[in-house]
This record gives structure tokens, C-alpha cells and sequence, in this order.
């Protein structure tokens, strides 16, 4: 089986990864970036960490509009796709890389299989539902990590070639949870369960100025306790263009590899995201969530009680993490399956070819 990944932004490197270990055991893959995110911190630290091949080509498309990013994308990849002729193109996720890859694939009558399918906010303002509507709609194989996501699919009337496979994050997640290193801590002498973790990168955040400026106004509140914001090139940009306020108890760090990351995130008190991965991975560790957003994606952890939208308002993230340190429940059901999504989808492709 000749299979063309398609990959360009940080969460789908972690997706990529155990599905590209699992995948090269037996079969051929063409990794291909597109270089949506072109900074070595957020994306060459990546690859190493993770132990993911080489891509075997990176298109060099960066900070572009939506629809510059997405149509020079498709155009780059049609050559690619004519030449490489694969039995599936395999996209992860939400992202520009995503849509684009899914579109130039279908055009050419190539069969799309998609990882991370079915998942809706039902917020059509995020581009990241656009896409991701849109990619299972020109999907072959649709592969899901929960049975909400299933049911999703079901409503939108595809039901054939839907699968139920668990989450690939889980799995890069069992692999290199004892990898996972304690150095930010120690620079920073933070203590596991004395600090909170906030990220922030959403362009419905990084756009708005008064929801930055709420949101660091709300970290301020918790004024006894240090919260870690790794900054994204997009934050750093708004922070300085709006001159927000930052407390002296928030701590503003570069961007991070996936092992500091998982650390800190592991350690954590609470963690406080605009992220969909993060929302999933505070689950995974067993650490409560505060979204700061009115809606997400990943309902289940909501209804399990460990994940709370809070929005960007003052008092209602306040509110929220008091009720996250507070109320969260001790149980966590196994929402994202065992560990072995990867495997599921390699041998359903297999099976499909």
C-alpha cells in the first residue's frame, strides 16, 4: 500500500506520528509538509522529538491568508499527487494543510481517508470547522475518535466507511508520557501542582483584542499562582500590537517541543487553552480544562465533567477554574479508546486498497 500523508501545522505531526510508525512497518509513505507552520520551534523540533521521518518533500507555504494558504497549497500538491498516484491521501485534523490536501486529492478522484473525522463545534466563524465539514464531506475513509464524532457523521447522512477507532493523540500520548521532561519546571522552579498552564493561538483570541485583554486580566486574578503561557508566533504578534497588561505571575515562555509540553501539562494544577489537543490531553492526564472558548469540539470532556467553557469574560473564567479546582469529578471513562488508534487505521486501509 502507497499511502501520501499530508501534514503542515504542530497537531498534526503528534497525530502523524504513531500512524507513520505503525504505517512504514509494512507499506510505503510519502510524508508531505506543507510548511503552514514554518518556525523550527513549532515545527522541526517536532519531527525529532517525535522520531518522524524525513518529509520527503516541504512545499514552503507559510503565513499566507486562508485562501492564499489553501489554493497555492492545492496547487503545489496536484503534481505531487499526478506523479505519486497513492492508494489513500491521509490528513489529520482541522487546519488549511487538511482542507487542502482532502480538495486537490478528491479533484483528481484520489481516495481521502481522514483522521480526527466527525468532530463539530457547530461555530462556523472558526475556519477550522469549514475545514473540517468540508474534508469529511469529500472523505473515503473516515476515521473517528470518539462515538460522538460517529453520530456526528451519521446526522450529516455518511455512514459508509465510518469508523470508530479511538484518538491517535492517546497513543502519541502512551508513548511518550515517560519521556517527558521536567526542565521547564526546574528553570522556572515551579512545582508539580503549583502552577497553571494557559495557551493561547485561536484567531477568534489572537484577533480580538478585548479577549486578550480579558483573558490576561482574568490570569491576573490568580495573582499567588504562576501560570505558564508558552507564547505562539500569533500571540506574541497580539500581545504586542494591542499592549496587553501581563501580570507578574504569568510567564511568558518561547514555544515549546511536544515533550515540554506534555511535562508541564502533566504537572499542572489546571490548565487554561483555546487548543483543541490540549483540551484532550488535560483529560488524558487526568488534569481539569478551562476552555476559553463558547464552544467546542470536544463536548465529551465537558459532559465528563473535566473540561469548562469559560469564553474570554473576567469573571467567567474566574468562575470556571474555581469550579474546576473544585468540582471536578475523580472518575474519567475512557472517552479517546486503548492507545491504538494507529493500528486500527493502517489495517483498515490495508483492508479498503
Amino acid at each position: 500500500m502507497h499511502v501520501m500523508t499530508i501534514v503542515g501545522a504542530r497537531p498534526q505531526f503528534i497525530k502523524a506520528a504513531p500512524v507513520s510508525h505503525v504505517l512504514r512497518e509494512h507499506h510505503h509513505e510519502y510524508l508531505v509538509h506543507t510548511g503552514q507552520h514554518f518556525d523550527p520551534e513549532m515545527s522541526d523540533v517536532f519531527f525529532e522529538e517525535l522520531n518522524i521521518p524525513k518529509p520527503d518533500i516541504n512545499l514552503g507555504i507559510g503565513a499566507l491568508s486562508n485562501v492564499e494558504q489553501v489554493s497555492q497549497m492545492m496547487a503545489a500538491l496536484k503534481p505531487l499527487l499526478e506523479s505519486q498516484q497513492p492508494d489513500w491521501v491521509l490528513v489529520y485534523g482541522d487546519t488549511n494543510s487538511t482542507l487542502a490536501g482532502a480538495l486537490a486529492a478528491a479533484l483528481l478522484k484520489l481516495p481521502v481517508a481522514h483522521v480526527e473525522a466527525g468532530l463539530r463545534s457547530y461555530n462556523r466563524d472558526m475556519p477550522e470547522e469549514t475545514n473540517r465539514v468540508l474534508t469529511d464531506h469529500v472523505s473515503r475513509a473516515l476515521f473517528c475518535p470518539t462515538q460522538t464524532a460517529v453520530s456526528n457523521l451519521a446526522r450529516e447522512g455518511i455512514t459508509e466507511n465510518v469508523y470508530h477507532v479511538g484518538d491517535v493523540m492517546l497513543d502519541a500520548l502512551v508513548q511518550n508520557r515517560t519521556r517527558a521532561g521536567n526542565r521547564v519546571l526546574d528553570d522556572h522552579r515551579l512545582h508539580s501542582g503549583g502552577y497553571f498552564l494557559a495557551t493561547i493561538h485561536r484567531a477568534s483570541n489572537t484577533d480580538q483584542p478585548s479577549h486578550l485583554a480579558s483573558i490576561f486580566a482574568a490570569f491576573a486574578r490568580f495573582s499567588d499562582t504562576p501560570i505558564v503561557v508558552p507564547v505562539h508566533p500569533r500571540l506574541r504578534q497580539s500581545l504586542d500590537r494591542a499592549q496587553v497588561q501581563v501580570s507578574p505571575n504569568v510567564i511568558l515562555l518561547p514555544p515549546l517541543g511536544y515533550l515540554d509540553i506534555l511535562g508541564l501539562a502533566a504537572s499542572a494544577k489546571i490548565i487554561l487553552t483555546d487548543s483543541g489537543g490540549l483540551q484532550k490531553e488535560a483529560y488524558m492526564l487526568g488534569v481539569p480544562c478551562v476552555t476559553l472558548r463558547e464552544e467546542t469540539e470536544w463536548v465529551e470532556t465537558v459532559e465528563a465533567g473535566w473540561n469548562r467553557l469559560a469564553g474570554t469574560g473576567v469573571d467567567s473564567i474566574v468562575s470556571a477554574v474555581d469550579q474546576a479546582l473544585n468540582r471536578t469529578p475523580t472518575v474519567r471513562p475512557p472517552l479517546f479508546s486503548d492507545g491504538r488508534a494507529s493500528q486500527r487505521i493502517v489495517e483498515t486501509l490495508a483492508s479498503l486498497s
